[in-house]
């Protein structure tokens, strides 16, 4: 398993309505991708406007293949893409150590 670490950045005037949006993209659209084991999204306490999206991908390919060259894909960008204040960086991790909260 891997996770892929998307870090957002959106006009801080569009923080809520950004976060109601990710959270329906990710139930409707990503919880549906082959490969996907699930997610957290992160709203950050010092800097309204940043979310980070973790999602949990049996592998890379599952998500850089498999979801960001599908059609779902492009319902997921047009769901949250209006509300980008720049493009979002996103990198793939390997879990060295995890403990459930």
């Amino acid at each position: 398993m891997i996770v892929e670490v998307a870090d957002f950045k959106i006009e801080p005037a569009k923080h809520q309505e950004f976060g109601q949006a990710l959270k329906h993209a990710a139930e409707t659209v990503l919880s549906r991708a082959t490969g996907y084991r699930g997610h957290s999204i992160l709203s950050c306490v010092e800097t309204q406007g940043r979310y980070v999206l973790t999602v949990q991908w049996e592998t890379v390919g599952d998500h850089t293949i498999g979801f960001r060259q599908s059609p779902a894909f492009a319902n997921w960008r047009a769901i949250i893409g209006p509300f980008f204040a720049q493009p979002p960086h996103v990198e793939h991790f390997a879990i060295v150590d995890s403990k459930s909260f």
